[in-house]
């Protein structure tokens, strides 16, 4: 008989879960989960970028929620943010070695939801339908 591993396995173990209402890690999964700050770690894996190249990267995202998740990520250790003493000041952004990580992961997920979403739009459809 084979025994399949629960995906929270060993995790028990860990000292945070971000299923108890008062863990940090819960404010870091919102950070990297949200909308914003998952497509900012997605377009960062590409490499450092500008703060207006990283605007225009990730489609849609007001300057105003691009700094604020750009400072949320910046607190948690993800992203490094470098201001360089020109004129104008140039500040550049880049993942940390931790970023890079948690980039990794969402890409992976990134990519699956693309790749699948023949399946998602055809689900959709057979929703409506049945609610029609």
């Amino acid at each position: 008989m084979t025994t399949t591993q629960e995906p929270t396995a060993g995790l028990d173990d860990l000292p945070y879960s971000v299923f108890a209402r008062v863990c940090p890690s819960r404010g870091t999964l919102e950070h990297v989960t949200g909308r914003w700050g998952a497509l900012t770690l997605g377009a960062l894996y590409e490499g450092s970028l500008r703060f207006n190249e990283l605007r225009r990267r990730v489609d849609g995202v007001s300057e105003k929620m691009l700094s604020q998740t750009l400072h949320a990520l910046e607190r948690d250790g993800l992203v490094h943010r470098e201001a360089q003493p020109t004129n104008p000041p140039r500040v550049d952004y880049e993942l940390t070695p931790l970023g890079r990580g948690v980039a990794e992961r969402l890409l992976a997920l990134i990519h699956f939801v693309e790749g699948s979403m023949d399946d998602v739009l055809a689900a959709r459809e057979r929703y409506d339908s049945a609610r029609a």
